[in-house]
């Protein structure tokens, strides 16, 4: 399966095909509840209105498409619609800053900052909590070596900002219904799309109506059925748009899960750490006042043991696996000496848990393509990654960014938005730079799965490598932030 996926991401790399294919028209299976409260304009309605784009998901990515397209002045006029059974898109999200923070928290690069700022969304998050950090520390449990990157290493003033993936919600959610544009929420779900034969195509029996030929056909969980020129798949790694468009995939399960939670500090931490260890990684990142979010892959049978062990016994475990647990300090002199700046540092104790114990699967899965006639997916839809890096959602927010640029384009030329010929656009752009992502991470996740001296010291001297030798040290900063598409040297 390895060499699968690897063959799989080069070929990705090389050359895109792009099928024109029919969607399937076997109806998902529907959800059985039917009292659902509704936005939108159909309400139950079997005639069906009709949209510019109807978006499959309302997520963190699909609601960054939505307010993408409402930001830019050639896309503010199309009609949106949104379909998603999740209530927070009818009254909002509560936050509440005496609340602890949430275990599920996302890495936020300064790219996809970036693009917040541009949307109009990065004003709410900065009313929530969140934390920026401008150094972070990677290091090995064999002791033999570490890597310190600070922002100031590529002129900068931070790294990234740590945000639950509430607060990025419920910012987007704000920053949409601030704006002036032509959206409708559907709180329901997909249960059956199919694409609507064309003006020459059309026979005796056709009954659709004259304006929905050639379209995208959505019926919903709540009866309702709707019409769009582009149907934007932002539904998850279990995506039904991808499965109704017959759109397949390639990955493989890592024999990993991946245990999050909120832990709390006597001092406020401001560095995100990651230490590799036998078994996966484990990062320390901040979220803000002396609260801190673990990300802690193991083996299945590990974090299940894990998730069941007394509060007290876990923060121990904890403080071992970022301390002298598994191995040695890596010593600041190996390779010569450093400034105080750069010597190893030992992460601040955790004292107390915060939250529950999360235990979720890791995967990787690529999509065979990316867009079909009137599909285009993003996100997880797509894609999805070990999050060692925290790159998954700002891959999505890269989608996003790239699909509503292509849109725009085709706009202003007069084109079809739900032709593949204009969607090839996105997917070329996308693939390249997600493929790229994906084979970075998997062969990290792969050379830390071996415990083997010779493998072991390879392992140290890139960390040091990175550590000495400046230029490899910018590169790496720049790609990771989302600054750079190939992590090369400048």
């Amino acid at each position: 399966m390895n060499r699968v996926l690897a063959r799989k991401l080069s070929v990705d790399m090389c050359g895109l095909r792009v099928p024109q294919r029919s969607f399937c028209t076997t109806a998902a299976k529907a959800s059985s509840s039917q009292d659902q409260l509704s936005n939108s304009k159909t309400n139950g309605s079997t005639n069906g209105d009709q949209y510019d784009i109807a978006i499959v998901g309302g997520g963190m990515v699909g609601m960054a498409m939505a307010c993408s397209l409402a930001s830019m002045p050639l896309t503010k006029q199309l009609s949106i619609a949104i379909i998603d059974r999740n209530p927070a898109l009818k009254s909002g999200t509560s936050i509440k800053k005496v609340d602890f923070p949430d275990p599920r928290v996302s890495t936020v690069t300064p790219a996809s900052i970036s693009f917040f700022k541009d949307i109009g969304a990065w004003d709410y998050v900065q009313q929530h909590r969140h934390a920026y950090f401008d150094k972070m520390q990677v290091w090995d449990y064999t002791g033999l070596g570490y890597t310190k990157y600070h922002a100031r290493d590529v002129s900068k003033e931070l790294l990234g900002c740590v945000v639950e993936n509430k607060v990025l919600h419920s910012s987007l959610f704000s920053c949409l219904q601030k704006n002036d544009c032509r959206k409708t929420i559907h709180p329901a779900n997909l249960t059956s799309m199919s694409l609507q034969p064309s003006s020459s195509s059309v026979g005796m029996a056709d009954s659709s109506s004259p304006s929905s030929k050639g379209l995208a056909k959505l019926e919903l969980s709540d009866g309702s059925r709707l019409y769009a020129k582009l149907v934007v798949g932002a539904d998850g790694s279990k995506s039904e748009v991808r499965n109704l468009a017959g759109i397949k995939e390639s990955g493989q399960k890592y024999s990993q899960n991946a245990i999050i939670c909120t832990v709390e500090h006597i001092v406020e931490n401001r560095c995100a750490w990651q230490r590799f260890l036998p078994t996966g990684p484990i990062a320390l990142l901040p979220i803000g006042e002396k609260y801190s979010n673990i990300v802690w892959t193991m083996d299945p049978k590990e974090s299940l043991e894990r998730k069941l062990i007394s509060e007290d016994d876990f923060v121990k475990a904890v403080n071992g696996a970022l301390d002298y647990g598994y191995g040695p300090h890596p010593k600041s002199s190996l390779f010569g000496e450093f400034s105080a700046s750069g010597c190893f540092e030992v992460p601040p104790k955790v004292v107390k848990l915060v939250s529950e114990r999360m235990v979720f699967p890791l995967s990787i899965m690529h999509a065979d393509a990316y867009v079909a006639k009137r599909v285009a997916l993003i996100g997880d839809a797509a894609h999805t990654v070990h999050p060692l890096a925290g790159q998954g959602v700002n891959l999505g927010f890269g989608d996003a960014f790239a699909l509503s640029k292509v849109i725009a384009d085709g706009v202003a030329v007069g084109s079809d938005i739900g032709e593949v010929t204009l969607l090839k656009k996105f997917e070329v752009e996308r693939r390249v730079a997600n493929s790229t992502m994906m084979t970075i991470l998997d062969g990290f996740q792969k050379a830390y799965t071996v415990d083997f001296g010779p493998l072991n010291i390879l392992r140290a001297a890139a960390f040091n490598a990175a550590n000495l030798i400046p230029p490899l040290k910018r590169n790496i900063i720049s790609y990771a932030s989302g600054e750079m598409r190939f992590p090369l040297f400048a």
